[in-house]
């Protein structure tokens, strides 16, 4: 039988985690397990349960006598680096370019508008998405990501290792690819979210296929 995806929720604004579960609770293999609405809480909460994926706000009080905004940014390589299994998907109202690159950079796996209601609907199929090594944008964020790429430069030198590694050895988890590349987690989760963007894909086994399309990788004559 399949695990439930283990979900913790960041999030301020206690009518839209209520949607959040009301939409994960559609999913069978889907479980929240902990949700929080200030900053400092998210450690305490990821130490305590076992979460797969953190659906995370990025404007949120860091406690409740502290109203200034939690350092997300700080935050999220810091918890690739201590939970190497972890996915982060961030659902924010935001859409600053370089506030989502930096996100993206910093080795989140997702990023949608809240205002995306078709995918906010999709909500339970997103976090499996993500928990199985996935991305998932909002289109408007996928655009604003790959803007500047041209099919030249498709693919960073780096994003064709890491490509061309985990085409070798598929069974390879994020954390044993840093390993190998002497990165960090977080470092490798940004090297293929980002080389999923800009395959127009959402998971490795396509970019894989895409890139060796492309003429990216190689792949055996048959």
């Amino acid at each position: 039988m399949r695990q439930s995806v283990r979900v913790a929720i960041l999030e301020d604004h206690q009518s839209i985690i209520d949607g959040y579960c009301f939409r994960l609770a559609a999913e069978p293999d889907v479980e929240v397990v902990a949700w929080s609405m200030f900053g400092e809480d998210l450690l305490p909460m990821l130490r305590e349960h076992d979460v797969d994926v953190l659906i995370l706000d990025v404007e949120v009080p860091t406690s409740a006598h502290n109203s200034n905004p939690y350092p997300i940014l700080h935050v999220i390589p810091e918890l690739l680096t201590q939970y190497a299994n972890l996915h982060i998907l961030v659902i924010s109202m935001h859409n600053q370019r370089s506030l989502v690159q930096s996100i993206v950079r910093a080795g989140a796996s997702g990023y949608v508008l809240k205002d995306d209601q078709p995918l906010i609907r999709r909500l339970g199929a997103a976090v499996l998405s993500v928990a199985e090594g996935g991305v998932c944008f909002s289109q408007s964020i996928h655009a604003m990501l790959l803007r500047d790429t041209d099919e030249i430069s498709l693919l960073t030198d780096r994003q064709r290792e890491v490509l061309s590694l985990v085409a070798a050895y598929p069974q390879l988890t994020t954390a044993e690819v840093a390993e190998q590349l002497d990165v960090a987690n977080s470092t490798v989760r940004n090297l293929l979210s980002s080389a999923y963007v800009r395959l127009g894909v959402h998971n490795r086994s396509a970019a894989i296929a895409r890139a060796r399309q492309l003429g990216l990788l190689l792949s055996l004559s048959s």
